[in-house]
């Protein structure tokens, strides 16, 4: 998989495994079997309502030792009604 190194040095994959759309009960095993063939780079976002099932993908994924948490990057995004000022961006964080 094609990497980027970011301003830190640490390389990033370029291509993702995204979450918008799967359902919920399907999110899970999604995101492990994703994890399982490759992926490294999973994208979530609060909107997707999803985030707790991403993350049971991602611990089983830990849990059966296919990766460490410090191989993954999970990406997220905050919902644009989250953030009317720095306070509660920081909330939504």
């Amino acid at each position: 998989m094609k990497e980027i190194t970011l301003n830190n040095g640490e390389k990033m994959p370029q291509l993702g495994f995204g979450v918008y759309q799967i359902p919920n009960e399907e999110t899970a095993k999604s995101v492990y079997e994703a994890i399982k063939v490759g992926y490294r780079l999973i994208d979530t976002a609060i909107s997707y309502h999803n985030e707790t099932e991403t993350g049971q993908g991602i611990k089983r994924a830990i849990d059966d030792g296919i990766v460490t948490r410090k191989e993954l990057f999970i990406t997220t995004k905050l919902f644009v009604n989250n953030v009317f000022n720095e306070q509660t961006a920081a909330q939504a964080i």
